[in-house]
């Protein structure tokens, strides 16, 4: 009886062990969230017993815990920095930059907004520069109301605001620092969406999942555009277009359950992309895409 109840243990073990690995680790930009959410959403439904595990902690905090290895998988709105290349190669973290769809960088106002009609990309400046001395809407355009302005935008972990301040203020991460930031694009959409002053920025699928509540700026760089999945797949929404990026390492490569989620991004992402708001590439970049994950999967 002792031998079997040993044998009991060791076989539960077993198990619990063979669980543990069953299980995906994804965390990084908050902008690509929703469709990684999705992703894993139907992923689930036909690997039941594969947990997939998504964390926001902003594009810039997904990689700090994927060069530490504590993560199987980087969610990333910008690519991958020069100096996170380096520290890969020291803590000899191999990987795969796989696109998944396409962004443009959403500006937003409070829906109770009346005076705004477009904004400049100089004068999108004149606000988020780090010498800005703006306060209210009046010093932005001389028409508009004396009215304070009160901003919103992605913490300084967020690929989001990497890629608008070196859009925007010509070097990345430089920025005014007198603003509401928070990593989680639903803080930013209840904050603008309360405060009639207010103006923010973040990814376009949050803007489509909330443009009920909130009012979308056009964005004047030689002509006036506004986002849509025609503007940002074309690239004349600039200059705030952009792609989107899943960083996979090769460790969690060898592991059938990551190379079959991979794959899944893949075959799903453009279908996905629409629902949530983004904008798929093209059907030849996924192909392409596939065809190089493939050559690196053990």
């Amino acid at each position: 009886m002792k031998k079997i109840a040993i044998m009991l243990v060791i076989l539960v073990c077993a198990a619990s062990a063979m669980a543990e690995n069953k299980s995906i680790h994804i965390d990084g930009s908050s902008t690509l969230f929703p469709l990684t959410e999705a992703v894993a959403e139907e992923f689930g439904k036909k690997q039941a017993d594969v947990k997939v595990m998504v964390g926001v902690s902003g594009t810039g905090g997904g990689f700090k815990k994927f060069m530490a290895g504590e993560i199987d998988i980087v969610d990333a709105s910008r690519a991958i920095k020069p100096e996170e290349v380096t520290l890969a190669k020291k803590n000899k973290i191999t990987y795969a930059e796989v696109p998944v769809a396409m962004d443009g960088i959403t500006v937003v106002v409070n829906s109770k907004n009346t005076w705004v009609d477009y904004l400049t990309v100089e004068e999108l400046k004149k606000i988020w520069s780090p010498d800005s001395q703006v306060k209210t809407w009046k010093e932005v355009r001389s028409t508009w109301p004396d009215k304070a302005i009160k901003l919103y935008g992605p913490g300084t972990d967020s690929g989001t605001f990497d890629y608008f301040t070196e859009a925007i203020n010509g070097k990345a991460r430089a920025s005014r620092s007198d603003y509401t930031k928070s990593e989680d694009d639903n803080i930013l959409v209840q904050g603008i969406e309360g405060d009639e002053g207010s103006l923010g920025y973040f990814g376009y699928s949050y803007y489509v999942a909330n443009q009920k509540r909130l009012k979308l700026v056009p964005i004047k760089n030689k002509t006036v555009v506004t986002p849509s999945e025609k503007t940002i797949l074309e690239g004349s929404y600039s200059p705030l277009s952009r792609p989107l990026f899943i960083y996979v390492s090769k460790t969690a490569l060898k592991r059938d359950e990551v190379k079959n989620f991979m794959m899944f991004y893949l075959e799903k992402a453009s279908q996905l992309s629409k629902e949530v708001g983004f904008v798929p590439l093209k059907d030849s970049r996924y192909a392409q895409a596939t065809k190089d994950l493939k050559k690196v999967m053990p």
